[in-house]
């Protein structure tokens, strides 16, 4: 179900004037001009939050806050506003993943604001969706998933402030600033772990993310340019996309067997293995 917000109020206050306003099912984001600076609005449920952990990252590596309210963002416009996904279609995953490693290498967050909640505390969703996992995919999966997302949460060296949601379709281009994140959710967590939803997309390509020569590749680029423990990032994106799955039940979504996330999970948690019996 959509989520329909009014903007005209919040153009008003902020002396916006909007051209375009599109709607996604979770947020309301208008596109328009301050002056003479291309602007955008954005309204949603979590818009405190995600001005809270943008503001805390002051543009490096993330689109400029302007101004925020408790539930609308005023933020920098990007041009042309070139999703990173463009550069995986044109061929070049190699470049995709060392854009990404760039954009998480800038990334420098001066502190962890208040409300953003743990990896421990995404983890409960294992145990609440125990119950059910076998009528959607194998209980095994969820059980070996927790048990790796607990002993990493429990191991971490230097927890920090990450984006949460980092993937192909959250990092635009802008002719001015380069390649920039967008739509953060929040998350405290160790840096490996901000990896994982950028090894399980785009979802328009499962032909690449479930690769098993695109995951070493991919794998060895963050773990080299962000000097990065491989095996740490294996597992976490084993366990995460296990996490997507389950969160995806959780939304109403059909996940059948062929699901591309599931075959992504059994060959990280085989890469796992194999990298265990070296």
């Amino acid at each position: 179900m959509k989520r329909t917000y009014d903007l005209a109020a919040r153009a008003a206050q902020w002396g916006v004037a909007l051209d375009r306003v599109d709607e996604t099912d979770q947020s309301t984001v208008g596109f328009g001009r301050r002056g003479d600076q291309t602007v955008v609005i954005k309204r949603c449920r979590n818009a405190s939050r995600e001005a809270r952990v943008l503001r805390t990252y002051a543009g490096q590596g993330v689109v400029r806050l302007l101004d925020h309210d408790d539930d609308a963002m005023l933020l920098e416009g990007l041009i042309p506003a070139t999703q990173l996904v463009s550069v995986v279609n044109e061929g070049d995953d190699d470049r995709a993943t060392a854009i990404l490693a760039d954009v998480v290498g800038r990334m420098k967050p001066r502190e962890t604001p208040s409300g953003v909640p743990l990896a421990s505390q995404w983890g409960q969703a294992f145990v609440a969706s125990a119950a059910c996992a076998s009528d959607v995919f194998p209980v095994g999966l969820v059980e070996r998933a927790r048990h790796v997302y607990v002993r990493l949460c429990e191991s971490q060296a230097t927890p920090r402030l990450l984006h949460g949601d980092l993937h192909h379709e959250n990092v635009l281009f802008d002719d001015e600033r380069g390649w920039l994140a967008i739509d953060p959710k929040g998350v405290v967590a160790e840096l490996e772990f901000e990896l994982g939803a950028a090894l399980r997309n785009p979802l328009q390509r499962p032909d690449r993310f479930t690769d098993p020569a695109t995951i070493v590749r991919r794998v060895d680029r963050f773990a080299r340019d962000l000097h990065l423990d491989r095996d740490r990032i294996l597992s976490w994106a084993f366990a995460q996309v296990v996490l997507a799955l389950i969160w995806l039940v959780e939304d109403g979504d059909d996940v059948a067997l062929e699901h591309p996330w599931l075959t992504l999970a059994n060959n990280l948690e085989a890469m796992m293995s194999s990298r265990r019996s070296m």
